[in-house]
């Protein structure tokens, strides 16, 4: 719990430095395919519903609770490297993705910079790879192709980084379950 907050906090104070930081843009062959559409509400919606459903049905399995926060706390240590040290623009057309959540309880601040790989992508990917149920694992999968495809719908992130979400994920969870599993002989 220490290294998650620590995590937490630390990728709010780099993410603010990072914003005032420039990056470079390219060209992304998908999204010039098509117009940004604002999905905010339905992208959050999946978020929120699936981190409640995930903190819920973690509750009742501890040890895969504790490998998902020691994930999760992987999965944004490496954003924060990847961040660094490939600092990318957001495409041109861009739609903010503005958490309603930060937007009410917090400053609201929306960041544009946060990119490669997605965290939001990254996060529902851990709750599929997390999850004990079937039935679980079979709706976070689901839910995550469908942020990965708001996200893009919304030019929130290039393609790449909507791609390379889910395997940062898979290392991340590997190496903590690993981890666990050798400190459990």
């Amino acid at each position: 719990m220490a290294v998650l907050a620590f995590v937490l906090i630390s990728i709010t104070r780099f993410l603010a430095y990072n914003e005032k930081n420039s990056g470079f843009a390219f060209t992304d062959p998908i999204l010039s395919l098509f117009n940004p559409i604002d999905v905010t509400w339905l992208t959050f919606g999946l978020i929120y519903i699936g981190l409640f459903t995930a903190l819920f049905s973690l509750s009742f399995h501890p040890e895969n609770f504790l490998v998902a926060i020691q994930s999760y706390s992987l999965v944004f240590l490496i954003r924060l490297c990847t961040i660094y040290l490939l600092p990318l623009d957001a495409p041109i057309t861009t739609i903010a993705l503005t958490d309603p959540v930060v937007q009410f309880f917090g400053d609201g601040e929306t960041w544009f910079r946060d990119l490669f790989f997605s965290g939001h992508t990254a996060t529902m990917f851990l709750f599929y790879l997390t999850s004990s149920s079937k039935k679980l694992k079979v709706t976070f999968l689901l839910c995550t192709f469908c942020v990965a495809v708001c996200v893009l719908i919304q030019h929130v992130h290039y393609t790449v980084d909507v791609v390379a979400a889910p395997f940062f994920s898979y290392a991340s969870y590997r190496i903590a379950f690993l981890l666990n599993n050798k400190l459990k002989k």
